[in-house]
């Protein structure tokens, strides 16, 4: 989530010179985006790993249909996972996952979260899962959709992101009872080895190399940031995974951290989906899959102990 500090066009040409798509200073046109498009091949299956499991949590869910993505010659239904004892005396809890689709642990969090834990919670709260909002980007282990935009920057009015504007859509009835919304993301070094420079390339503005964190961190929002729900977030997560320590800046991923793991982003004003709803508490989860320290299984097991510790503070707190 990095912003790109300024530079000169001949910087910005000898930093975006290795990019194989483009012209260095250059933003891409249509012709560009085709060509990157190609380039895109499917790595893994949506329906084997995501609605497969979806399937098999209809007898405790209510499986609710919000979209469809027709990318042709592919066609992606988007499905939420809702309570069956939904009541609208209840607080509803809201977790998004898979906004990026490279981004593995935040697709199956959510679903391990479904599977295990929102039991607990039937009766106490409303739950509502989007486990994987861009499979097509999921299938091809990438950030963008297939029109080479990042979701993740685009839950605004008007959308570009027909993934971002699905989901909008569907929470919009929602959106005023939604207490805690949590989003389930990763930081991985393929951030650094090829979606900047694809962004740089992409946008013809200079790629500034950065420092992937190692372990797990949260982004709030700093216009409500909220600090004593992120840190029992983290406190949960910590006796999962590590927490990812600060630079020698003091920050994370160019931002000043403001508590043990926790940095704030203005969630609204840069399109994030952590900006969708009106809930009190919201954050954003950072899993460092690629960590020598953390598996798979522990990378899915923080994202869903992430989620129960969001929960359990919002309904503590209110």
């Amino acid at each position: 989530m990095p912003a790109f500090p300024p530079s000169t066009q001949s910087d910005a040409m000898t930093a975006q010179a290795f990019y194989p798509i483009g012209t260095p200073g250059q933003p891409w046109t249509a012709i560009e985006v085709a060509q990157w498009r190609s380039t895109q091949a499917r790595q893994r299956s949506y329906e084997a790993d995501v609605l497969s499991v979806i399937d098999t949590l209809r007898p405790s869910f209510e499986v609710v249909q919000y979209g469809r993505l027709d990318y042709a010659p592919d066609s992606y239904p988007l499905f939420a996972l809702k309570s069956r004892d939904w009541r609208d005396d209840l607080p509803t809890m809201l977790v998004t996952g898979g906004v990026h689709g490279y981004e593995t642990s935040g697709v199956h969090g959510a679903l391990l979260f479904a599977q295990r834990h929102t039991a607990d919670y039937a009766g106490r709260a409303n739950v509502l899962i989007a486990p994987c909002i861009s499979p097509w980007a999921y299938e091809r282990i990438h950030r963008w959709n297939v029109d080479a935009i990042d979701p993740n920057r685009s839950f605004r009015d008007d959308s570009p992101a027909r993934e971002s504007a699905a989901l909008m859509q569907l929470i919009a009835p929602l959106r005023a009872g939604v207490l805690m919304h949590i989003d389930l993301h990763e930081t991985t070094d393929s951030d650094e080895s090829e979606f900047r420079p694809a962004l740089a390339a992409r946008d013809g503005k200079p790629y500034e190399p950065g420092e992937i964190p190692d372990g797990f961190y949260l982004v709030g929002d700093s216009e409500d940031p909220q600090p004593e729900f992120q840190q029992a977030v983290v406190a949960a997560v910590a006796l999962v995974t590590h927490i990812a320590p600060a630079d020698a800046n003091g920050e994370i991923i160019g931002a000043t951290v403001v508590a043990p793991g926790v940095i704030n982003y203005p969630v609204r004003s840069l399109g994030l989906c952590a900006g969708i709803t009106d809930a009190r508490y919201r954050t954003t989860t950072e899993v460092y899959p690629d960590s020598p320290r953390a598996t798979p299984e522990q990378c899915n097991a923080a994202q869903a102990a992430a989620v129960c510790a969001a929960i359990d503070f919002a309904l503590a707190k209110g």
